[in-house]
């Protein structure tokens, strides 16, 4: 308990008017006894005021809190909370209430202050929004109980305990119906691909359509009904997806508010949406990580949900990428053959390691690498350069993207193509080069 301001400036009023006794001597003015002992009267009756409020606002109960707000958020997206208040007092109570949030979370509305009647309940509206994905745990809230004279704050601590997870912005997938989904995925830039090719499964016969190839007609249907008979295809199903997500010191780069290895993870997850609607089997292996995942291909929502519940917490770390370690490790534990996708930042000093790697790993799977660029390469290589360090500047960044170039001809050279862009379009360019394979029925 400490003293409010209201008693802290009754206080100080009190303490200025002593010194007036002592400039009047100063000025050989004589000060009457009765201004003096009306003077220790008033700071006596302060001071039995001031004991009495403090003992009434520590005789007061604590109230009673509830707080609701939602079990799980997502990264970077403004979500609501709220708190109920109820007490016993007999009394209007008036409260400050600060709920103790996280660290890693940002918040708004707090504290906040009420005045609650008795028997009465009142609800405190506030925000949170998360900064970084993992768990987290509320503990306590803070209150702050007014005497009911003003003078004294009691301050209570009230033992509140909240788990909270966080996961990645996946939230718009379920927020909107499919059609939604489907716009969303056009303005980011996936582009649904016309069929090519006959690699896919047999669905059904129907009329022969505008827009109809004459390969798709089926002769001894159209003979026997006497009119165009075409066979619908569908894509095939079935097939496995298996992603590789580097969690080394390459993906710790930053371009905006999330890291490399944030926009990785969110693309992963995005794609693995995306599979799981075709029929498909997603599954997810990490590695230069503090703690390698695995996750083994499966398919539906279900799969969908232990991607999430495996990968919300993972973070990125300072080891180094060992593609040689990662790729027998995959080997040893995916045995039927699966498109896997590589999601990582290549270097020109990878050189080696990395071409033995999926040379091996090519001869059992399929093999794609998405290779994340920092956007201020890009930014360095197209601006204007009028100083000597920006000709540097720019140098450098054109020496190192030709490396990197070199690399990635390297790795198409061997069959293993490879998707190297910015990490905000990571999402749109995976799912529209799956899209491709998946339509050309080469998965």
């Amino acid at each position: 308990m400490r003293p409010a301001l209201r008693l802290l400036g009754a206080l100080a009023l009190l303490a200025s008017l002593a010194l007036v006794p002592g400039i009047l001597s100063a000025l050989a003015i004589r000060v009457p006894e009765l201004a003096i002992t009306l003077y220790w009267a008033t700071l006596l009756a302060l001071l039995g005021i001031a004991l009495l409020d403090a003992v009434r606002v520590a005789r007061l109960p604590s109230p009673r809190l509830q707080r609701h707000m939602p079990a799980s958020l997502a990264l970077g997206r403004w979500s609501d909370a709220q708190l109920e208040v109820q007490h016993d007092a007999a009394a209007v109570m008036q409260l400050r209430i600060f709920d103790h949030v996280p660290d890693g979370l940002e918040f708004e509305h707090l504290p906040q202050n009420l005045n609650l009647p008795p028997q009465q309940t009142a609800r405190l509206n506030w925000r949170l929004r998360p900064l970084q994905r993992g768990r987290f745990n509320f503990e306590r809230c803070e209150v702050i109980l007014y005497s009911p004279l003003q003078l004294w704050e009691s301050r209570r601590y009230l033992a509140l305990p909240a788990p909270v997870k966080v996961y990645p912005d996946f939230a718009r997938l379920y927020d909107g119906p499919l059609q939604g989904i489907e716009n969303w995925l056009s303005q980011i830039g996936v582009r649904q691909l016309q069929r090519r090719g006959l690699g896919q499964e047999f669905h059904q016969l129907r009329e022969f359509r505008e827009g109809d190839s004459l390969r798709q007609i089926d002769w001894k249907a159209t003979a026997r009904h006497r009119t165009p008979i075409a066979r619908e295809y569908q894509d095939e199903r079935d097939q496995q997806i298996m992603l590789m997500l580097d969690c080394g010191r390459r993906m710790r780069s930053q371009d905006d508010e999330l890291a490399h290895f944030d926009h990785g993870l969110n693309a992963c997850l995005l794609l693995s949406h995306i599979a799981l609607r075709h029929g498909d089997a997603v599954g997810l292996s990490t590695f230069a990580g503090e703690q390698q995942r695995h996750l083994p291909p499966g398919k539906g929502q279900r799969q969908l949900n232990l991607l999430l519940n495996a990968l919300f917490d993972l973070q990125s770390t300072r080891r180094p990428a060992d593609y040689n370690a990662a790729v027998q490790q995959l080997l040893s534990r995916q045995k039927r053959r699966a498109l896997v996708i590589l999601v990582t930042n290549l270097r020109d000093e990878d050189d080696e390691q990395l071409l033995c790697a999926v040379r091996q790993l090519g001869q059992r799977h399929r093999v794609l690498i998405a290779s994340l660029r920092e956007s201020v390469l890009d930014r360095l290589r197209e601006e204007q350069v009028e100083r000597y360090d920006q000709a540097l500047a720019y140098c450098g960044a054109v020496d190192f993207l030709n490396a990197r170039n070199s690399l990635h001809e390297r790795l198409e050279a061997l069959g293993i193509p490879v998707i190297d862009v910015r990490p905000e379009e990571l999402g749109a360019h995976l799912i529209n080069r799956y899209l491709g394979l998946k339509k050309g029925g080469v998965l």
